[in-house]
């Protein structure tokens, strides 16, 4: 939505005056920057956000998907400059290795794959070249893929169609904490005032229910009619005070801890996120300049914290560089997340474990859909309806997507891998399953978030094999089909043997860091 329609939705009858926005972190400065960004002006509402020093954020949603450059080019960023205050590193896909087995990965790149060919899409010429014995594999045609196991970046070139780098698409690994104090210093330029304080009560107006204001352990009141809910796990608004229940979806997604610990560099520095499957759970690997974000997330019903604590250790690529952070969530969501006069964004709303990097992603989407039905005073039933049933179906999306790895594999290694292959998927991806095994074909419902090419790279990287394929995909002689396929396969690996390694390329734009900044073994 242009900037220019928000303010005109918003200026409407009976505005909203005062925004409150309870906790920091990302969350909430994501929240504070785009709103003050986008109401900015005379007659727009005064936003206060409110936050401890002494309360911990979680931190560790440090690797984000493409989406986020469109959050960027909102706030008005200057890449560069982004890139060098969050110490950022590019991001091209997320490498699953031992998904399937042990010994096996795949890439899930951001972009396309090949060259969509009469008039059906190109993974069907891929399944008919296996058929004719060519056993590469979907990774080669795709130029995220190949240039992130190269260790290679270079921007996007949308305006060259015939380039492969016009089906390149790209997001970010960064520190979170360094993204929430650069976010905060824009949004503090922009007008939003920081209180700190630590909230020791809800005021609720006693005939309605809705937030009137929050007291703060020093006795003040900070007071609004529109409250933002970023106070993390806690959902301090909407899940202590409005009472909304929660959804469990933990017999779909039984991983319910986390620990975290960031380490020095050392390893490969490739612009990519690393998720390696471990016995009850798996392990990411977020290279960013400076260091390397590590975490590992658990079932507690199959491994205990102090042995999933020593496969993290044990398995780290430098040395760690602080104490482990342990986290306990249960995946699934709030069932409104905008409730009365509160509209909880981030881990207050909901939780899904960061498997496709989607915590940033759900505060973005949060931010936008709030901008979209900007209430009055009035907060017609409608809007908010509207906006619940929106969010609802994103988290489910996201859910269905983040299942496919854990019930799409070999592994019967462990029981808790037993448990994720027997389990019953929910019906939309049983549908989608299905469909993919039977003619190849991939599904994707009302523009969810993730795309087709994302949804071939998962099921295929985790061993559903179709059983046909489109039949427009046999038009081709078989010389032809299989001379195709390695003309592809030779412009994709000659276009990223010309890409700058990423260091160069952050060299090139000015956006690396210090090399004093960097920690080493």
């Amino acid at each position: 939505y242009p900037i220019g329609t928000f303010r005109e939705l918003f200026l409407t009858a009976k505005p909203i005056s005062r925004i409150v926005i309870v906790g920091g972190g990302t969350a909430g400065w994501m929240a504070a920057a785009a709103l003050s960004r986008v109401l900015a002006g005379p007659r727009g509402p005064s936003i206060t956000l409110v936050e401890s020093e002494a309360i911990g954020t979680v931190g560790v949603g440090e690797a984000t998907i493409p989406q986020i450059i469109g959050f960027n080019k909102l706030l008005g960023l200057d890449e560069n400059e982004f890139v060098r205050e969050t110490h950022a590193a590019y991001k091209l896909g997320i490498e699953f290795v031992d998904w399937l087995r042990p010994g096996h990965s795949y890439i899930h790149p951001f972009g396309t794959y090949g060259l969509d060919m009469l008039g059906i899409e190109f993974h069907h010429f891929w399944l008919r070249g296996r058929e004719l014995g060519d056993p590469t594999q979907l990774d080669a045609y795709s130029i995220a893929a190949a240039a992130g196991a190269a260790g290679k970046f270079f921007w996007p070139q949308s305006g060259n169609p015939k380039s492969p780098l016009s089906k390149l698409a790209y997001a970010f690994q960064f520190d979170a904490s360094r993204y929430a104090r650069f976010l905060r210093k824009r949004a503090e330029q922009q007008g939003v005032v920081r209180q700190e304080g630590k909230v020791i009560e809800v005021v609720q107006d006693a005939d309605s229910g809705f937030v009137t204001g929050v007291r703060l352990e020093d006795k003040r009141v900070i007071e609004g009619e529109l409250f933002l809910d970023c106070s993390g796990f806690r959902s301090l608004l909407l899940g202590q005070a409005l009472e909304v229940p929660f959804e469990d979806w933990s017999k779909w997604l039984p991983c319910d801890r986390a620990v975290a610990v960031p380490c020095t560099l050392a390893g490969e520095h490739q612009p990519l996120t690393r998720s390696t499957a471990r016995p009850a759970g798996w392990q990411w690997r977020i290279p960013l300049q400076h260091r390397i974000g590590n975490g590992h997330v658990f079932s507690s019903a199959h491994m205990d914290q102090d042995a999933a604590t020593d496969l993290l250790l044990a398995n780290l690529d430098g040395d760690p560089l602080a104490e482990p952070n342990h986290l306990r969530f249960t995946a699934g969501h709030r069932e409104r997340l905008w409730d009365k006069n509160v509209i909880g964004i981030g881990l207050a709303g909901g939780f899904l474990e960061p498997l496709e990097s989607t915590a940033i992603h759900l505060v973005q989407s949060s931010v936008a859909r709030l901008l979209a039905y900007f209430p009055t005073a009035a907060f017609g039933g409608a809007e908010i309806d509207r906006f619940n049933s929106e969010t609802a179906r994103e988290y489910r999306d996201i859910r269905d997507f983040l299942v496919l790895h854990y019930k799409a594999t070999e592994r019967d290694d462990s029981e808790f891998w037993r448990y994720c292959r027997d389990l019953e998927p929910p019906e939309g991806l049983a549908e989608k399953i299905e469909l993919f095994r039977s003619s190849g074909r991939v599904i994707r419902e009302h523009e969810e978030l993730f795309t087709e090419a994302s949804w071939l790279a998962v099921m295929a990287g985790q061993g559903i094999e179709p059983q046909s394929y489109h039949p427009v995909a046999a038009l081709f002689d078989d010389a032809e089909t299989l001379q195709r396929l390695e003309h592809i396969r030779q412009v994709v690996a000659h276009a990223v043997s010309q890409m700058p390694t990423q260091d160069q390329f952050l060299a090139q734009q000015g956006s690396a860091i210090d090399a004093s900044e960097r920690l080493t073994r």
